[in-house]
């Protein structure tokens, strides 16, 4: 089985889009829990309730990693990062059969990509984003790093990354809107 998480709801068959990576392409988990953190974008989420108009291609927050065996862990950066993704956020995980996969090499767990048409078998309505994912914390299908959970060296490397992040997004208004926003004691510090 694969999976793809979207917010809409009414999508017959999935369409290879231009991805992240300049391609058309369709990308899947064959782990379920592993797509519940495409429910939301941090930063879409954090422009659109801070009135910031953005009419671009949104870029994507991904705090999260995968352990030696392959377990998801979310990472929180700022503080209720999770709460503040994810809760009230509903969303749409669509299930397929069969996917042809793309020569296309991931470099996630479990992941797939296909840049051809995908046929739906199921789709599944989740309520709300983040009791999905606290679900899937208990059920120990993934781990959670809690922002108070970081080790001083992690601060260390978050601070480091969130100022080149910073720079980097020069021509990614809503990219920087949303560091500064989380940030700000980064970005002024």
């Amino acid at each position: 089985m694969y999976y793809h998480a979207s917010a809409i709801g009414t999508i017959k068959q999935l369409e290879p889009r231009i991805s992240n990576h300049g391609v058309p392409l369709i990308y899947f988990s064959k782990k379920r829990e592993n797509v519940l953190v495409y429910l939301s974008n941090a930063i879409e989420k954090y422009c659109k309730e801070t009135g910031f108009e953005y009419d671009g291609r949104w870029e994507k927050w991904g705090a999260y990693g995968f352990d030696k065996n392959g377990l998801q862990r979310l990472e929180e950066y700022y503080p209720n990062a999770l709460e503040k993704t994810y809760k009230g956020v509903s969303g749409y995980i669509y299930y397929a059969n069969s996917v042809i996969e793309s020569d296309f090499d991931v470099q996630i767990p479990d992941a797939a990509a296909s840049s051809s048409p995908v046929e739906i078998n199921y789709v599944e309505f989740v309520p709300d984003a983040l009791e999905a994912i606290l679900q899937a914390e208990r059920d120990g299908l993934i781990t959670i790093m809690r922002y108070e959970e970081m080790s001083p060296k992690m601060k260390e490397w978050n601070t480091k990354i969130i100022r080149e992040e910073y720079e980097k997004a020069i021509d990614h208004p809503e990219y920087r809107h949303f560091l500064k926003g989380n940030f700000s004691d980064i970005i002024n510090g």
